[in-house]
């Protein structure tokens, strides 16, 4: 196999469940930064991104024949990594329902304070949530689950969705604010 032959989606996948190492490889690194990126949405540290990562293409691979071809194929491998984030997560994390008065307080944030950051600082500020506020805040956010279906995939009720998801947004508008803040006395000292 040379390094820039192409092959069809079909041919890898079909190397994939022969279990030919060259297309596996292949498929990693066709795949691999893309779900990253994933896995550092959902992990709290480059580490432990690395570890979702291998955990994720370990279920790929185990996986692959049951992939049926009724939708795309990366669709159905970022599925297994998120799949894969919540459980680590799951296993990991207790979420706590927010009292109705303190989802009320939490939601008053700024829907495009988030707009005016680099991506980097957006993955770093979710980086340091939680690692209950950071898998929703990622499923509803970013995935597009709504609060029912986070609750099922997290074992959690509708409404510790709706609060851990408050509370992230919270969380994330008040770095943006103490970073503007940190901006403005810097800019103002020089």
């Amino acid at each position: 196999m040379t390094p820039n032959q192409n092959y069809t989606e079909m041919q890898i996948i079909q190397g994939c469940m022969a279990g030919d190492r060259k297309f596996q490889q292949v498929l990693y690194n066709q795949f691999a930064g893309k779900m990253f990126s994933v896995c550092l949405r959902y992990a709290n540290e480059y580490n432990s991104a690395q570890d979702l990562l291998q955990e994720g293409f370990v279920k790929v691979f185990k996986n692959i024949d049951k992939f049926r071809s009724e939708g795309a194929f990366e669709g159905w491998v970022r599925r297994i990594f998120v799949n894969t984030a919540i459980e680590h997560y799951r296993k990991h994390v207790n979420l706590y329902a927010l009292h109705d008065s303190e989802v009320n307080y939490y939601e008053c944030y700024e829907d495009n304070a988030l707009e005016t950051l680099k991506h980097e600082d957006i993955l770093k500020m979710i980086q340091t949530l939680s690692d209950g506020y950071r898998t929703v805040f990622n499923l509803y956010v970013i995935e597009g689950y709504s609060h029912k279906e986070i609750g099922e995939m997290m074992n959690i009720s509708e409404g510790t969705s709706k609060s851990q998801l408050a509370r992230a947004r919270y969380l994330l508008q008040k770095m943006i604010t103490e970073g503007v803040d940190r901006d403005r006395r810097t800019s103002a000292a020089n």
